[in-house]
């Protein structure tokens, strides 16, 4: 019988961070990416696939730039494989302004070091959005390879108009490297290649190569050691590129939704809410951003460079084990510094902008909010008649800090209001009293130990016990959670423009804010967060169960279908190597259902049972993997304590929620960043 072709690949999956901080893992690199290149130089492998992003070459470059000809020489012979991504991000907390820039960042780079041959390379994210093939082939790349979150796929098929390649059994294939005799070796690579025959036709796929690995110096004699062993299959070592043109015909196969099925593969769900004010800093930072870049642009893009190099730190730290907060906690502290420095550039530029051109930024920035709502926020020392206040600091004064032709001085040290003005008149009319807030859209009524908006949904705070880790929460069986009392509620502002309740709970305190002629809510919780390993959530109890969602997937809506009936606390696995299902699924910045939605800022996890929606507010763990984890019966990574994912301390929450058509989400999305 005819041997089976198998087309093996080498290649090393690099985390620039995780369990080991940035530099630490750098400087594995340099040993790593010093091995690769020697191996090409003395033409001991044909090629090496770097992974489908740029950055760690780069990271590599910083350090050693005299090997940049030896890198770009390998390149330009089709031995060394680069790009098209910066980094690999996460596909669902990241939307398509960053993953965009992504592409474009890392294919410019990538073509500039002279690389032609692309691929969408995500072996390694935690499932897969609908949404980006659509983006692949926007920038000229027909091809993808995708692996967790796939369920039954075969090896070739159609993800949304995209040919892809599902690794059946993952990139990760180090059993070279282990210590083990190559008919150990040879028997372990048949039980692997059989079960990717079973979803394969005439060609194999295999990668060979794992997290910060190297490749062994004798892989050419190993497999040729193998190969005479393996009675069913010949491996050939090549790229991935030739495997495309060998199966071209096998792309039959259609998958047009988004790939999060966790039945043969891990998804790590719990990821959403790990570390949320991580996802908190990434939501701001990336609507600043975009909003900084979006003006500049009005003003002849200035400040291009400056952008792309803001952006290079956010996607930075939108890698997937960065933002799914799964990683040491250094690590994380070093994120937060990125994204304070982003969130920086971004509003230094809007300022300097204002100072340059203040006439055609005031008229930009009023027409700007004019298109998201009747009110607009303005920070001076003046106070116009028809202001409110929201509050005051002291500082100096806009117009000399960036003046680079003055320097602020003491005398210039004074009070700056940042107040609310009304930009589009209305004849609506704010009502406030201690329990009830309104105006001709909406209202908030705290009555009998209940929160109602619309007298059609109540809102309560829940937490239940987690036991898990930052990849999965926790669930422990037979836990019915707490739910917070409500003590009592006071006006915690009146004003003509914007009102505001303040309810007292056993848990926390909750201002709940509204605007004049505004049809959302707007929530602000902070509390000293004294609890470990619990899971906090507010939860809308609507008056139907709730079988589908729409959420805000790459700044568009795609629909989840539920079952609402489904515990996840009746099916936690018993036996080796399951991850339970859970009626979460990961948010951009909105989920509605029924004409009821919710808008938040970085809150990136949702709930669905019963009839309640319900939304993460905290998620607080103290372990990258726990191996004792209920809900996934293996580890998934190791078992590091991280206690600052615990979010023990000062914590602060903002999400708002109203009855509006989901088409129109973005406009409440931009109420809320922008109030």
């Amino acid at each position: 019988m005819q041997k089976k072709k198998v087309i093996a690949y080498l290649h090393t999956h690099w985390d620039r961070e995780w369990y080991r901080e940035f530099e630490v893992f750098r400087l594995r690199l340099i040993r790593v990416f010093d091995n690769v290149l020697e191996l090409l130089k003395e033409n001991k492998i044909p090629a090496f696939y770097f992974d489908g992003q740029v950055s760690a070459m780069l990271d590599y470059l910083e350090i050693k730039p005299q090997n940049e000809e030896l890198i770009r020489k390998f390149i330009a012979e089709k031995r060394l494989f680069i790009g098209p991504f910066y980094t690999l991000v996460d596909e669902f907390l990241t939307n398509k302004d960053c993953f965009e820039k992504n592409l474009e960042i890392g294919l410019k780079i990538s073509k500039n070091f002279g690389c032609q041959d692309f691929i969408g390379y995500l072996a390694d994210t935690f499932g897969h959005s609908k949404n980006i093939p659509p983006l692949l082939k926007k920038y000229g790349i027909d091809k993808c390879i995708v692996w967790r979150g796939c369920g039954d796929i075969p090896s070739e098929f159609i993800f949304n108009g995209v040919n892809t390649i599902n690794l059946i059994r993952g990139y990760y294939m180090d059993i070279f490297s282990a210590k083990l005799s190559i008919e150990d070796k040879a028997k372990w690579l048949k039980g692997n290649l059989d079960k990717i025959a079973e979803k394969s036709k005439d060609v194999l796929l295999l990668p060979i190569g794992a997290d910060h690995l190297g490749v062994e110096p004798d892989i050419k004699d190993q497999i040729e050691k193998v190969n005479s062993l393996l009675d069913d299959y010949e491996i050939k070592l090549s790229t991935p590129f030739e495997y495309f043109e060998l199966v071209k015909d096998n792309f039959k196969f259609e998958w047009n939704d988004e790939l999060r099925d966790n039945s043969k593969t891990f998804i790590l769900q719990g990821s959403y809410s790990a570390r949320l004010d991580i996802k908190k800093l990434n939501a701001e930072a990336s609507y600043k951003l975009n909003l900084a870049d979006e003006f500049q642009k009005e003003f002849g893009g200035k400040y291009d460079s400056s952008i792309e190099y803001a952006y290079k730190l956010l996607l930075k730290n939108q890698a997937h084990d960065g933002i799914c907060g799964c990683s040491t906690d250094d690590v994380h502290m070093e994120n937060t510094i990125r994204y304070k420095k982003i969130i920086q550039t971004a509003e230094t530029i809007l300022k300097e902008l204002k100072n340059i051109y203040p006439e055609k930024f005031d008229k930009l920035w009023v027409r700007y909010n004019k298109k998201y709502h009747a009110t607009a926020i303005f920070e001076d020392t003046d106070l116009p008649k028809d202001a409110q206040i929201i509050s005051k600091h002291r500082g100096f004064p806009d117009e000399i800090l960036y003046n680079t032709q003055r320097i602020p001085v003491t005398e210039d040290y004074t009070t700056i209001y940042k107040y609310i003005r009304e930009i589009a008149p209305s004849d609506d009319k704010l009502k406030i009293s201690n329990t009830e807030i309104s105006n001709s859209h909406i209202k908030l009524k705290v009555s009998n130990g209940k929160i109602r908006i619309n007298s059609e949904v109540t809102v309560d705070f829940v937490r239940y016990k987690d036991f898990g880790d930052t990849y999965n929460f926790g669930a422990v069986e037979n836990d019915n959670g707490e739910t917070a009392e409500i003590i009592s509620s006071e006006i915690l502002t009146n004003g003509n423009l914007r009102s505001g309740l303040k309810i007292k709970t056993s848990f926390f305190n909750v201002n709940v804010l509204l605007d004049k002629n505004s049809d959302i809510l707007r929530f602000r919780i902070d509390w000293n967060n004294r609890l470990k390993n619990r899971l906090w959530q507010v939860r809308f109890n609507l008056k139907e169960p709730v079988y589908h969602t729409l959420s805000e997937d790459m700044n568009t809506l795609i629909e989840r279908k539920f079952n609402p009936d489904y515990n996840i606390r009746k099916h936690l696995p018993k036996t080796r190597g399951i991850e339970v299902w859970t009626n979460t699924a990961p948010m951009q910045r909105f989920v509605g259902t029924s004409n009821f939605g919710i808008v938040t800022k970085g809150l990136t996890e949702y709930e669905v049972y019963k009839n309640s929606l319900s939304i993460t507010l905290l998620r607080s763990t103290g372990i990258i993997s726990n191996p004792k984890n209920p809900s996934r019966s293996t580890p998934a990574g190791p078992p590091i304590p991280v206690n600052a994912a615990q979010l023990l301390g000062k914590n602060t929450v903002e999400f708002a929620a109203g009855f509006f058509a989901a088409k129109d989400y973005e406009k409440k999305v931009n109420e809320l960043f922008l109030s």
